[in-house]
């Protein structure tokens, strides 16, 4: 179809049903009358737009607003089934697929434990094949796929960087086998990053235009988004903070091939053990820190280190007192290390603190890593903990697919 002139009725029929889609998506079930009104259009025009988009299927009609003085009104919402996605997170322990709807509900997932040496390209066709399976559809039913991992993909060369702990992904011609293989757009992006979109979307980060997002489990990453927008960098490694020379630790050369940095060596989750055996809290045989006085905290879906450092954090911002203050102290101290670097750097509005092991710590561990910050930075950004918990990185991948899914879906004009 041509491109649609300014000011011709096709463009405002398209401006229009997009302003409908909008709000559909935003506020749910909506009556002809009050999309009407919030759209500013006449009551014969909405009814001619509702008309239309349902003969397009991307509105369905759902009820009626029974229960209100005066005759029912037909409900209308947007079309769950207009379109799907598809989002990946793969990590050195598993491969996570989850297809959602157009809405952004979740309808079908699956976790495939990572088998080093089955092949990359198998394990995600099968991760996504029983997570489209469970949605009750087909592969070819997604419009697109995003697919997280840690890295990034080097736009030169197409070959994963700064991620050599991922068996198996770092083949030249990787990305074209699972372009073979998969019947839909496919897009590649850090894991941190889509952390970071889901927060922008969906919690702590929603309305900044700057921030930046701290992540730490089995490694230290962060993400940062600058005028709105996601800065990855020249190669894609923007973020990939771990490889940070930092004060505190020896200098760690030859980054790439031993896949850490300063800032990992100084502040990882491989550190909260020590840290810990320094202060004289022990831990169990389970991994869990000694706590006589109250429950163990539990592991979590993490690998052992990273459920022994939640398990530490927990137990400390449950009672921080004594040597537990201690330990949160100390921790705050060398996440602060690094991350005053960042600030100075880029001047953000609001920093979230995302990932298991730093939500663990809770509002005691940001209250004493932004005391700590204050005395390193010259800047003071505002501190707030991630909102998006469950499956953050996963979250983000299925929210970067819709976003773009919902430009194509929504251009009615095409």
């Amino acid at each position: 179809m041509p491109a649609a002139t300014p000011g011709t009725p096709s463009l405002l029929r398209a401006m229009n049903d997009r302003a409908a889609l909008e709000l559909l998506l935003t506020h749910g079930p909506l009556s002809r009358t009050r999309i009407g009104h919030l759209t500013g259009l006449s009551k014969p025009t909405a009814s001619q737009l509702l008309a239309r988009l349902e003969d397009a299927g991307l509105v369905v009609a759902t009820g009626t607003d029974g229960g209100r003085p005066g005759p029912s009104a037909q409900l209308y919402a947007l079309n769950p089934r207009a379109a799907h996605v598809g989002g990946l997170d793969v990590t050195p322990e598993r491969v996570l697929a989850a297809v959602a709807d157009l809405t952004g509900a979740v309808v079908g997932s699956f976790e495939l434990p990572y088998t080093e040496g089955a092949g990359a390209v198998d394990q995600v066709t099968e991760a996504l094949g029983e997570a489209v399976k469970a949605a009750g559809l087909q592969r070819s039913d997604l419009h697109r796929l995003v697919i997280a991992t840690p890295g990034a993909f080097d736009p030169q060369t197409g070959r994963l960087r700064y991620a050599s702990h991922l068996p198996g992904w770092h083949s030249p011609t990787l990305l074209d086998e699972l372009a073979a293989a998969l019947p839909m757009p496919v897009e590649y992006e850090n894991d941190v990053n889509l952390a970071a979109i889901a927060e922008q979307r969906l919690g702590a980060a929603r309305g900044h235009e700057d921030f930046v997002l701290l992540w730490n489990e089995e490694g230290l990453g962060a993400a940062l988004v600058l005028g709105g927008r996601l800065h990855r960098g020249w190669t894609g490694g923007a973020g990939e903070v771990g490889f940070l020379p930092v004060p505190g630790h020896p200098l760690v050369r030859q980054v790439t091939r031993a896949n850490t940095g300063g800032y990992q060596e100084l502040a990882g989750v491989q550190v909260l053990p020590r840290l810990a055996a320094e202060l004289g809290i022990e831990a169990t045989p389970d991994g869990t820190p000694d706590a006589p006085h109250g429950p163990h905290a539990p592991h979590g879906p993490h690998g052992p280190l990273v459920a022994e450092a939640v398990a530490l954090l927990r137990r400390a911002a449950a009672e921080p007192e004594g040597p537990y203050l201690r330990f949160l102290q100390s921790y705050a101290t060398v996440l602060a290390t690094g991350l005053a670097s960042l600030v100075a750097v880029l001047d953000p509005e609001v920093v979230v603190l995302s990932g298991a092991v730093i939500a663990a710590g809770g509002d005691p561990l940001r209250a004493l890593l932004e005391a700590e910050l204050a005395e390193l930075a010259p800047a003071r950004p505002r501190l707030v903990t991630g909102q998006v918990r469950e499956r953050p990185v996963l979250r983000g991948a299925l929210e970067s697919a819709l976003a773009a899914t919902r430009e194509e879906v929504f251009d009615t004009s095409r």
